[in-house]
């Protein structure tokens, strides 16, 4: 699915931002960590009069050396979500384990109707094939509807490490969007949605990506032609 983060600096920006991504979107990450100021609940109602069957995904990332108040109420913003019928909410691994459960607790108590994604994101490189796995478990351990494990491409054999957690995750009977981030994990970009990664993280155009490495949904849909593959 073609997923569009909405991460314009200002709410403004943000409403406008998904009136321009919705119409290419299956579904649009909301990072309230980079909306200043942002109402979620008139973000979620403007992208769902944009498009009906848009999914909303919302992320509020971890920042380092926060304290637990500030921690507090980063996850309040995901339960937020939650009690909106968000359809999918982003929850790092290294988040505390309590408020992880509260979390879960929500969902559950809304019966499901939001998929967690417990996710876990090294900016500084790739782990061996085995550290790979091992984070895949303990992601999926929590609960998680979905794992999404991003790293770091140092070098060209990073993305065929990650890009193995696909079907290692399939024979596991687990959703997962994994892939490389950097230049030099574009081409795992590309390849991920090929070998069943549930979500294809693109631009809507240039200068307005949230990670290194990120194509636009024009230059994907033109990789997709290319391959034969369908929009």
């Amino acid at each position: 699915m073609i997923c569009i983060p909405i991460v314009a600096g200002t709410h403004t920006g943000a409403l406008r931002a998904v009136d321009r991504s919705a119409p290419a979107a299956d579904v649009l990450e909301l990072r309230m960590d980079l909306i200043l100021g942002g109402n979620l609940v008139e973000l979620v109602n403007h992208a769902r009069a944009c498009k009906q069957d848009i999914a909303i995904l919302v992320a509020h990332r971890r920042r380092p050396e926060v304290d637990l108040s500030q921690e507090r109420q980063r996850i309040a913003v995901l339960r937020d979500a939650v009690e909106m019928g968000a359809d999918y909410v982003d929850v790092e691994l290294e988040t505390e384990g309590a408020l992880r459960e509260k979390l879960l607790s929500a969902i559950q108590r809304l019966h499901n109707q939001t998929r967690l994604i417990v996710s876990h994101h090294d900016f500084n490189g790739t782990p061996a094939e085995r550290s790979l796995r091992g984070l895949f478990h303990r992601c999926m351990n929590t609960g998680a509807d979905m794992v999404k494990i991003v790293t770091w491409s140092g070098r060209p054999e990073d993305n065929l490490a990650v890009l193995k957690l696909i079907p290692y995750a399939h024979a596991r009977k687990m959703n997962i969007t994994a892939f490389c981030m950097g230049p030099l994990g574009r081409i795992s970009r590309v390849a991920a949605p090929l070998l069943g990664s549930c979500l294809d993280y693109v631009a809507f155009r240039k200068s307005a990506e949230s990670a290194s490495g990120q194509l636009t949904v024009a230059e994907m849909r033109k990789i997709r032609r290319i391959l034969g593959e369908k929009n």
